[in-house]
This record gives C-alpha cells, sequence and structure tokens, in this order.
C-alpha cells in the first residue's frame, strides 16, 4: 500500500498512453500468518467474499484511479505473474514488454515510467 500513492501519480500522467489496472491476490502479511507489526490487520482469505472485502478494504483506504481485480482464491494471477508480494507489468498486444522484480525491492515505478515515456515519445 505504500507503493499505491506513486502508482496513482504514474497512472494519472500515463492515463493517455496505457490502460491500468490493479491485482488483488492473497494478502502478504495475515493476521495468522507472516503478520508485520503495524501492518493492516487482515487474516487469510478463507474465500472469495473475504478477498473481495479485503480488496474493497484497500481501495477504501488508498483509492486508485483504475480498475481493481481479484484473484481467485488457487491464486492463478499470483502464480502466473509472480506478483506477491507485489509486481509490476507492461503488457502490450498480449505481449510482456516490461516485467519488473517481485517487490518490495524490485517494485520500480521509476522503471515503468521510463518505459512509458519512451513509448509516448518524450
Amino acid at each position: 500500500m505504500v507503493n499505491l500513492e506513486r502508482f496513482r501519480k504514474v497512472n494519472e500522467d500515463f492515463s493517455r498512453v496505457a490502460d491500468f489496472v490493479t491485482v488483488y491476490i492473497a494478502e502478504a502479511h495475515p493476521t495468522d500468518g507472516w503478520a508485520i507489526e503495524g501492518n493492516v490487520e487482515i487474516a487469510n482469505h478463507k474465500n472469495l467474499e473475504e478477498r473481495f472485502a479485503a480488496a474493497q478494504r484497500m481501495i477504501e483506504m488508498e483509492p486508485v484511479d483504475c480498475p481493481v481485480l481479484v484473484d481467485l482464491l488457487t491464486d492463478e494471477a499470483n502464480k502466473a505473474y509472480g506478483g506477491m508480494p507485489e509486481r509490476l507489468y507492461i503488457v502490450q498486444d498480449g505481449v510482456i514488454v516490461y516485467k519488473g522484480n517481485q517487490g518490495p525491492f524490485g517494485y520500480k515505478l521509476r522503471e515503468v515510467e521510463e518505459w512509458l515515456k519512451k513509448y509516448k515519445g518524450e
């Protein structure tokens, strides 16, 4: 959630060049798992309703100006894209043209910005 404010800014700056989407996956630090003190208190999702509720809570806490999709409980999107705990991708015409490293340390919005600037012709 720390990166959402900056993500919103990138989304705003490049909304005419790209469509943005956020995919909410399994909770990275659930209270009944690898919890971090001071983190938002969300338990592992036991059903899809709980995952939707957690995604809604994220949106209420840190609104984003793009669609928020929710991964299945079988974690299909997370498995396909290695998103845990967070990751950035750029997909153009069905082809992955940028694949960021896994977060939190590999989550580099600056790289996405640079790619989009080049694409935009800046």
